[in-house]
């Protein structure tokens, strides 16, 4: 598996999945940097462009405990501006991980995804 590719994961520290992420990315000899984005922030830009590759929705994790606590108007009717606004407000609110593998994001954890795209 060629591992020529520029990898960055984005993600929250203790979060389960990206725990099993990154110990593939290590199992796999694949060298990442990790931006924990509840520690660091998340630039409104790259969470924007995020939203134009992947679309919003693809984004949002609202099956997680943050959005399932927001009260029933902030989850009615969303629209991508006051998706982004919300997950810019509580990065928990994103799914993790996100996967920047020289351009190409993938969101969420599937081992062969992570197998095809950085081989």
């Amino acid at each position: 598996m060629a591992k020529t590719k520029v990898v960055t994961i984005y993600g929250i520290k203790n979060c389960d999945t990206m725990k099993k992420a990154r110990a593939w990315l290590e199992g796999h000899g694949v060298a990442y940097a990790f931006h924990d984005y509840k520690a660091d922030g998340i630039a409104g830009d790259l969470l924007k462009g995020w939203a134009r590759v992947v679309g919003w929705e693809t984004l949002l994790n609202r099956a997680g405990t943050t959005f399932r606590k927001l009260p029933e108007a902030d989850k009615a009717n969303l629209t991508e501006k006051r998706a982004i606004a919300l997950m810019l407000d509580q990065p928990s609110m994103i799914k993790r991980p996100v996967l920047d593998a020289a351009g190409e994001l993938i969101v969420g954890f599937k081992p062969e995804t992570y197998a095809k795209a950085l081989r």
